[in-house]
């Protein structure tokens, strides 16, 4: 007979950061919360060891619009998210000068008007040359470029007009999770510092050995299942368990980024609705725009361009982006620090390991296009928690199943990234280098053929649980011009794609009259939490 799931399994996370405590309220209030409130026999209890002495890298300040789901499942109000750590809305990302210097297209969060039903793409290509793809399809384009928020503050938390995720301040949001996490959700915080993990015999981890902060005796640490958060420095599953990292340097050649917090010229600045990514002759540079600053950041591959390079063509950004070209933003462009981060691009070859999982960067980290780090520690968390509790003897079974998904993931991560890069046209030995087949993912070459003659569409892909839907591969194609030469559309379809087209034109009028702009949103929100 087959055995029943222990009572209650306990999971060492070793590290804090947005994936630790992230993780951890994901695990407690999936298995602990029963309407707001805390069993008082928790299935999973789970504990977070993290070393107070160790900062976290906070460089990812974006997310996806799963994050609001995230958020509503470990019972966090969204109203006290926006006014604790900084919070804007993100409609999508705009791309700025990737096709060629004076270009720019948006990848906005809301799928195409009728999607999946309905592929509009094909009828929008006889007028591809008259509008923009995403400004055809869907509202999002003309509403967030012209700074509208993407919901209206009397409605209730995490209810939508358009879809959204968020900008950030990840150093607050780290904050806001460990304090959730201790007060409403039973996680335990351990401020320790790692010194030692003690394998068994069969190569799963027996224990930790740790400091706990202001002591000199060492503690021991034991848990059914330990998760890494350790960051690049991978101190479980790569270190100490030896699980290999696979290279994606010869697909992605980023490994470096300056990172730099600007300031508004005044406090009536207004706040971008997308991440501006503006490309750069070997590189390129994120803008994110919060209530009280922007985040920004030039990520470079230095086989392509040296320290000093970089240093220079980040400060260039930042006068050319400073407003009104301010005394004090120009000074600022001149007197900042940035702070640099190196990272080998890549990923652990499986996430999960005898009875260890690694969450965030300690399985694997590539550039933050298209910020995929935040939402891959949501799948993480949410696939672990849906595999506890578990008895430890299946955990190579549980694992098996989530290293696969985890491998397909980081597939389709690393190929749409790619795809970004193959379609450009700027002429520099950084670009051409990023054309050169040799460097393409051969998937990748076979759907470039087919998306000659076919529109990208669910079909494409062997597995339906993916990061990316084949509508975003729609708006980067047709965003960077890369046109389908299909067939005309027959008579009832083109009916179909009139009233669609209509409708959005429609739709834009009415919210253009009802939604305010992302400051007024703001404004709003810190009031209605006053009342």
């Amino acid at each position: 007979m087959p055995s029943c799931p222990p009572a209650k399994t306990e999971v060492l996370i070793v590290g804090g950061g947005a994936a630790g405590w992230l993780t951890a309220a994901v695990l407690s209030a999936t298995h602990n919360l029963d309407e707001g409130v805390l069993a008082a026999q928790p299935r999973v209890q789970v504990i977070v060891l993290e070393s107070p002495d160790v900062p976290t890298i906070g460089v990812g300040e974006g997310t996806w619009p799963s994050m609001r789901q995230t958020l509503k499942l470990i019972g966090l109000s969204e109203t006290e998210f926006f006014r604790c750590c900084d919070v804007s809305a993100k409609q999508g990302s705009l791309f700025v000068d990737w096709l060629e210097p004076g270009s720019h297209y948006l990848h906005p969060f809301m799928l195409p008007a009728g999607w999946p039903e309905f592929n509009l793409a094909g009828c929008w290509l006889p007028f591809a040359g008259d509008i923009a793809f995403a400004d055809a399809v869907t509202t999002q384009y003309q509403l967030s470029k012209a700074g509208f928020a993407p919901r209206l503050p009397q409605a209730p938390d995490y209810q939508p007009v358009l879809n959204y995720g968020y900008h950030l301040n990840a150093g607050k949001f780290t904050a806001l999770l460990q304090r959730h996490c201790q007060d409403k959700l039973g996680v335990r915080y351990v401020p320790a510092h790692l010194k030692e993990v003690v394998l068994r015999a069969d190569g799963a981890i027996d224990k930790l050995l740790a400091t706990p902060a202001g002591s000199a005796e060492l503690g021991v640490y034991q848990a059914d299942l330990y998760v890494d958060c350790t960051g690049m420095q991978s101190l479980l599953l790569g270190k100490a368990l030896q699980t290999p990292l696979t290279s994606v340097k010869d697909i992605l050649f980023n490994d470096r980024a300056l990172a730099v917090q600007v300031p508004y010229p005044d406090a009536d600045t207004p706040i971008a609705s997308n991440t501006i990514s503006t490309a750069q002759d070997s590189g390129w540079v994120w803008d994110i725009g919060l209530p009280t600053r922007r985040g920004v950041g030039f990520v470079y591959a230095s086989d392509y361009c040296s320290d000093d390079e970089a240093d220079a063509c980040l400060r260039n950004y930042l006068k050319k982006t400073a407003g009104s070209s301010t005394q004090a933003a120009l000074f600022f462009a001149e007197q900042a620090e940035p702070r640099q981060l190196q990272f080998k691009p890549g990923y652990r070859n499986g996430c999960w390991q005898h009875n260890c999982v690694a969450v965030g960067m300690a399985a694997g980290f590539i550039e933050p296009l298209e910020a995929s780090a935040l939402a891959l520690v949501e799948w993480s968390a949410k696939t672990l928690a849906a595999a506890l509790p578990l008895d430890p003897a299946l955990y190579s079974l549980a694992g098996a199943k989530m290293n696969r998904t985890f491998l397909r993931h980081w597939q389709q991560i690393i190929e749409f990234l790619k795809l970004h890069y193959v379609l450009s046209k700027r002429d520099t030995p950084y670009w051409r280098a990023h054309r050169d087949s040799a460097s393409i993912p051969q998937t990748l070459q076979d759907q470039l053929q087919l998306w000659q003659q076919q529109v990208p569409q669910p079909l494409d892909f062997a597995y339906q649980d993916l990061l990316f839907p084949a509508a975003s591969y729609q708006y980067v194609l047709y965003g960077m011009g890369a046109l389908t030469q299909t067939l005309a559309a027959k008579p009832s379809q083109q009916a179909r794609a009139r009233a669609l087209f209509a409708q959005n034109y429609q739709d834009l009028t009415r919210l253009q009259q009802l939604l305010p702009d992302n400051r007024q949103l703001l404004q709003q929100l810190a009031l209605k939490n006053q009342n």
